[in-house]
């Protein structure tokens, strides 16, 4: 009872400074109950992103500015430009792109990149929002109405911008994501069990995939949470607490949840290095090409693998319905799908949803 009441009070503090609360956004489910219209024009561009792209006659030539947290294991960043260019490509718009890629953590350089992007006037720019203090550069954007702005990998449309929303909501929603992965714990142990939370950095991912987690578990099983770690998305931070919190026999759960790829490969590397036998169960999250590696070796036991091209093709969508005048018929959200993938699964069976996941980035 002790271990169940300290878990919650280390989540509970861990809350406190994250990003934000769910008061904070829409979730999808919310969003099209309270915006019933967009219901329509979601469904329609879902079909855009898996029909053949359809040539766009436009002179002018684009100017766009992606700002990304790309440096770390997780390939979803890389992939993600990889799959925007090729889609702009084929729908035959010319643009010019700057790139700026910064480390998980280094929010000064991500808010001096927002700073010079700005500063550059793109008509486009993409970026990611996970810690509170871009929220006021990206407002300023919003109110200046001179640069379209992307969200990328966030689902959930922020309330306090409901009438000046960003030109899209664009990603895989963690929620979701994070929901089949309890349900796969809650088969796999009879739905009780103790289990660890190792967070990525405070903010939006770890409250989104961590804390909807927890709350998930809490309201549909007798699952209890011992232990939480912050490991900032690092794999070294998230190597060394997987050691600490495994060398106690007596502290080991049923399963340690990883709110990303990194997390997830420093926590099977804690245990290969401890040679730890009948291991707690460990989980990735997205599916790249580093979680599938480990999937097969045997090392990883579960992960939910995004559809991770699709997000690039619909950024790419997006622009070429700005730039044909149809910006109505652009979504505030879309939110790609996801496969449970565990351990066992077949090559074959992995081939066939690599080769959609993948197909503009390369498997």
């Amino acid at each position: 009872m002790f271990n169940r009441l300290l878990g919650v009070l280390l989540c509970t503090l861990i809350s406190l400074h994250s990003y934000s609360q769910d008061k904070d956004f829409f979730t999808i489910d919310q969003f099209k109950k309270d915006y019933p219209n967009q219901v329509v024009i979601m469904n329609e561009f879902e079909k855009r992103i898996r029909q053949k792209p359809q040539k766009i006659r436009i002179d002018r030539e684009i100017k766009i500015a992606v700002i990304y947290p790309g440096i770390q294991l997780s390939d979803y960043w890389v992939r993600s430009v990889k799959s925007f260019k090729k889609r702009m490509d084929e729908l035959g718009l010319k643009y010019q792109i700057k790139e700026y890629f910064t480390q998980v953590g280094q929010h000064r350089k991500q808010t001096s990149d927002i700073k010079k992007a700005i500063n550059d006037q793109p008509d486009y720019m993409i970026f990611t929002l996970d810690v509170r203090k871009h929220k006021k550069l990206i407002g300023r954007i919003l109110s200046e109405n001179k640069i379209k702005l992307i969200l990328q990998n966030i689902t959930t449309p922020l309330k306090q911008w409901k009438n000046h929303q960003p030109l899209l909501y664009v990603g895989f929603d963690h929620i979701e994501g994070s929901k089949l992965l309890a349900d796969f714990y809650r088969k796999k142990f009879n739905n009780r069990g103790t289990y660890s939370m190792f967070y990525f950095q405070p903010g939006y991912v770890s409250e989104m995939r961590g804390n909807h987690f927890i709350k998930y578990l809490d309201k549909n099983s007798k699952f209890a949470l011992t232990s939480t770690y912050h490991t900032q998305g690092k794999f070294e931070k998230s190597k060394k607490a997987a050691l600490s919190l495994l060398k106690n026999r007596a502290r080991r759960p049923e399963f340690i949840y990883a709110c990303a790829t990194d997390v997830a490969l420093g926590i099977i590397e804690a245990i290969k290095d401890l040679k730890v036998v009948n291991p707690p169960l460990v989980n990735g999250w997205g599916g790249g090409s580093k979680e599938l590696e480990e999937i097969m070796k045997g090392n990883l036991d579960v992960t939910v693998m995004r559809m991770n091209d699709d997000n690039g093709i619909a950024m790419a969508e997006a622009i070429g319905l700005v730039e044909m005048k149809q910006e109505d018929n652009v979504p505030t959200v879309y939110s790609g799908d996801f496969v449970l993938i565990e351990k066992g699964i077949s090559k074959e069976q992995l081939d066939t949803y690599k080769k959609r996941a993948f197909r503009y980035s390369g498997i």
